[in-house]
């Protein structure tokens, strides 16, 4: 049942994401200028099987936090969820916005991106602790 329940996770939160980027993308481009995004078209397939690599492995290391945590609820997960995204990505993040000059826009890009991702996963594992 975990395995399968980190599997669900895991797609929801790779379904999720993908669909997010369809529609933010977009947006950042008329913020900063298509000339300042030119990432192409679809990704590579190599890119697709790595993203969803990484976001098993990301389901994979959320159930360890959250079982050595206690939580045992969706709501556990979401807050556990909330807490882990201030804690890494937002942290990261504002880093590479003050050291590295990446535009604050895209940089909420994608602290949006892995807030929703934290959320899935924490609410699909909070239904199975």
């Amino acid at each position: 049942m975990l395995v399968v329940g980190i599997a669900v996770a895991a797609l929801a939160a790779f379904v999720a994401s993908s669909v997010y980027y369809t529609v933010v993308t977009p947006l950042e481009r008329r913020v900063l200028g298509a000339a300042a995004l030119d990432r192409g078209g679809r990704p590579a397939p190599w890119k697709v099987v790595c993203e969803l690599l990484r976001t098993v492995v990301l389901a994979g290391v959320f159930h360890w936090v959250a079982a050595r945590s206690g939580m045992q609820s969706v709501s556990g997960g979401l807050l556990l969820a909330v807490m882990l995204w201030i804690g890494l990505p937002v942290i990261l993040l504002t880093g590479s916005i003050m050291w590295e000059r990446v535009a604050p826009v895209t940089a909420g890009m994608h602290a949006g991106d892995w807030l929703l991702k934290l959320a899935l996963l924490g609410a699909v594992l909070g239904l199975i602790h």
